[in-house]
């Protein structure tokens, strides 16, 4: 199993790209602006994408892929999501105001885009890979997801702040390999942490220590321009665990 970073920023810039992740050539966790970078002839891999919920960091690329993959296949592509982050994508993206409803294209009984309803607790394999969906703490409905396939065990955060729900999941497996856990602000900003239900440093530190795992953990989502500031409290929060932050392009084989 292979896990590509294409997009990992809480913002975007010359170098910055939002939250999109790779999983081996047919799957993607999260569609923002990181998916932009795929040549396409990788994009017509994408077959799966499992969203953590609609913010428009995450979501970005999605409109896009669905045009440039439009006629391409005769399958659709699926995406799994909450009802929420469904009803939200058809509501304010795809409503032909914005943006065409490529469910509904070239016809509704065989359309290029296809939303497939997933519940917390739900799973769901593809070619050998289970996706379990996790319920967290965010300002709009949103989840995480377990993923485990027979070489590793792999868990996304996606957006959220102070919960149980996500560690007592993850605490029901045998072990988490690899995780990639949310810190939006640094310390000073707790307070607007707190409002957009985003993870700081203190407050990660202070959750993370519910995982009875150690797995490797990689940090996701800062300010731009304050990687390093976040990245250096989020080390001194979590003395622990072995800790790092995406740059951006990193491949992961399990």
């Amino acid at each position: 199993m292979q896990i590509k970073i294409l997009g990992w920023s809480g913002g975007i810039g010359s170098h910055l790209k939002t939250t999109s992740f790779l999983v081996d050539d047919d799957v993607l966790v999260d569609a923002g602006t990181g998916l932009g970078d795929l040549p396409l002839n990788q994009m017509t891999g994408i077959r799966h994408i499992f969203l953590t919920h609609s913010h428009m960091d995450h979501i970005a690329g999605l409109p896009l892929l669905a045009d440039t993959m439009f006629g391409i296949h005769d399958e659709p592509i699926v995406v799994h999501a909450q009802q929420e982050t469904i009803e939200a994508l058809k509501t304010h993206i795809f409503n032909w105001v914005i943006w065409p409803d490529f469910t509904a294209l070239p016809t509704a009984e065989k359309p290029s885009l296809r939303f497939e309803v997933m519940k917390p607790g739900d799973k769901i394999s593809i070619r050998s890979r289970e996706f379990e969906m996790i319920p967290v703490n965010h300002t709009v409905p949103g989840v995480g997801y377990c993923l485990r396939s027979e070489t590793g065990t792999v868990a996304f955060s996606g957006d959220t702040t102070t919960n149980d729900t996500l560690w007592n999941v993850l605490n029901g497996y045998e072990e988490i390999d690899l995780l990639f856990v949310e810190s939006a602000f640094s310390n000073s900003e707790i307070e607007i942490s707190k409002i957009s239900k985003h993870y700081c440093p203190s407050l990660l530190g202070e959750d993370i220590v519910k995982l009875k795992h150690r797995p490797d953990v990689w940090l996701t989502h800062f300010k731009p321009g304050e990687e390093d500031l976040i990245y250096r409290q989020c080390v001194e929060a979590m003395p622990d665990f072995t800790v790092q932050y995406l740059r951006g392009s990193e491949i992961f084989r399990l």
